[in-house]
Formats: C-alpha cells, structure tokens, sequence
C-alpha cells in the first residue's frame, strides 16, 4: 500500500495516458473518452469523478485509491466535462453520445432519401443535433450570444436542406446510387457552414492561446481558423465512411430477394450498420489533429508576436489552444 500511495503521489492525472503526438495515440484517447457506455453511467457516478480529478490534481487522493480508478474517473470526466470550463456537458451534445445520436439520424438520413418531405425533416433534425454537438464542444473562452447561435442553426439548416433539395432534383435522371449519395453532399455541405457559423465569435475575436505553462497571452484569429477547419475537416471524416460506402452496401443488398421481402426492416438495418462504421469513425476522426494545437508564433498575428516578444524574456517558439472538438 505505501508503494502504492507513493505511486500515486507524483500521478499526473492531466497527462495524457497515451502519446497525443502520434495518431494511434489520439484514436487511444478518444476511444477511450468517445466510449458510448458512458453516456449510461449515472450522475453521482460523474460527480464522483469530477471529485477524484480535482482532488487528484490538488495532491489529496483519499488513501487505498488505485490508479485504475483514477484512470476509470478521468475517462467519465473527459466525456462528461468541458475541457475549459469543467461543466458538465448536456448528454445530447457530448462526444460520447455521437455514435447512438449519429447512427439513428445517418441511418434514417439515408433510408428516407427520396421524398422532399422526408429529405427536409432528417436534415433538419441532423442540423439541430450538429448545431447542439458544436455548441457543447466549442472553445468555452469565447462566449456565443443566443442571437448568433439562432443565425448559426438557421443558416446551416437552409444550407443543407437547399443542398438535399437541389441535387436531389439534379440527380433525378442519374443512377439510383447517386441519388443515395445526395445526403452526405448535404451534410458536408452544412457542416463547412455550421462548425463556423456556431463558432463565428473565435473568428472575429480569435482563440484564446497560452504558452507551454497554461499561462493566457492573447487571443488569435489566425489560430482560430485553423483550429476550427480541423473541426470542419473532422466532421466531414466521421461521417464519410458510412454515408459513402453504406449507400453502395445497401444498393446491391436490396436486389436480393429476402431483402426485398423485410422491407420493413431496411431502416433499422441501415441505423445499426451506421452504428458500426461510427463506433471505429468518431475516435479516428477526432483523432485526426490533436485537440490541443501547437502553433508557431511566426503563424501568429504580428501585433500578437510583438506582444509576445515585449512579454517574454526568452524566444517563444510555438503558442497552445484547445481548438475544440
């Protein structure tokens, strides 16, 4: 026991527990805290682990405690808590609740592809849950007004509806399984439109960034872009795979006669299987960058850089923000 507390007494519990320099490492991390059964684990649970983090961080880990619990409390609070403000987040719009949102909404998206009615109704659902996801992973520091979250949810609705509707028309003369393609052109589409829109106030009045000490030096525009185009690029990742390969999947499958015969149970086969493509395409998604960012100062903006240099002593080669999720 006493090499045990020994043990935990120079535990890190911010450190990453694998390397968030490689991609492998990433997908490690978000697997972990991307974990759908997390979304099922009850509130004291959550508070619970909330407690263990801060206490662990503060030195003060109540005696006989393991490291795997540790591990276990950081896991429910990485997907339950707002990395910079470290409120909990709505279960809707946690990371960890995309593959059984995704994978009913996609599913659905892509069995009710032929009718207007049908089009406009899932798109619109899958854009209220975007709107939602991209609020609650957002860069917290900077604040968005309910007059901007509206515009935002308006403007990528209309665009991916009026993206649906349009090809849908284009593609009435091409092949069935162009037709089939129309919902991912639609949700790529919103999403160039949404994740900026929704976080628009990092653009005009840039993201906060520090130095490798977690201490603030300013705001940037330019790292704002770039973090939040990681996001857009992300997103487009995560959804690709299922709305691109599940369409051709379903195409040869429904000229098989005992497919033709449960049509009943195409949508549910086509949510599960969605289900299946999300639970491997968030974490590797999200993986794609890391969710910290490290940028050069020379990518800075020049008032920014001569803030820094006026600030410190020493040559401050890169600047860190959290660029969201």
């Amino acid at each position: 026991m006493g090499r045990m507390e020994a043990d935990l007494s120079d535990f890190n519990i911010d450190a990453p527990r694998w390397d968030q320099c490689t991609f492998l490492g990433r997908v490690k991390h978000f697997f972990n805290i991307t974990d759908p059964r997390t979304i099922l684990v009850p509130e004291r649970e959550l508070d619970w682990a909330k407690v263990m983090v801060e206490q662990s961080r503060m030195g003060t880990v109540p005696p006989g405690t393991q490291v795997e619990q540790l591990f276990y409390a950081k896991k429910l609070y990485d997907s339950a808590f707002h990395p910079d403000t470290g409120d909990k987040m709505n279960v809707i719009g946690r990371m960890s609740f995309q593959v059984p949102g995704g994978m009913i909404i996609t599913g659905f998206m892509l069995q009710f592809y032929r009718t207007m009615p049908a089009v406009i109704f899932w798109q619109w659902v899958n854009q209220s849950f975007n709107a939602l996801v991209n609020y609650t992973n957002r860069n917290a520091a900077s604040p968005t007004s309910v007059r901007q979250m509206g515009v935002s949810y308006i403007t990528a609705t209309t665009t991916a509806v009026a993206t649906a509707v349009g090809m849908n028309m284009l593609t009435k003369r091409a092949p069935p399984l162009v037709g089939r393609w129309v919902p991912f052109a639609a949700v790529a589409a919103a999403n160039c439109v949404n994740i900026p829109m929704m976080r628009q106030q990092e653009l005009i009045r840039g993201i906060c960034v520090k130095d490798r000490n977690h201490n603030e030096i300013g705001h940037s525009r330019r790292a704002a872009a770039i973090g939040i185009t990681q996001v857009v690029i992300s997103r487009i990742t995560m959804a690709a795979p299922g709305m691109i390969l599940l369409p051709v999947l379903m195409e040869r499958l429904e000229k098989l006669r005992f497919v033709q015969r449960i049509r009943v149970l195409h949508a549910p086969l086509q949510v599960v299987l969605s289900g299946c493509f999300l639970i491997f395409m968030v974490p590797v998604a999200c993986g794609l960058f890391p969710q910290q960012c490290e940028l050069p100062v020379s990518y800075l903006e020049p008032e920014l850089q001569d803030t820094i240099k006026a600030k410190y002593r020493e040559p401050v080669p890169y600047v860190y923000f959290n660029k969201g999720l």
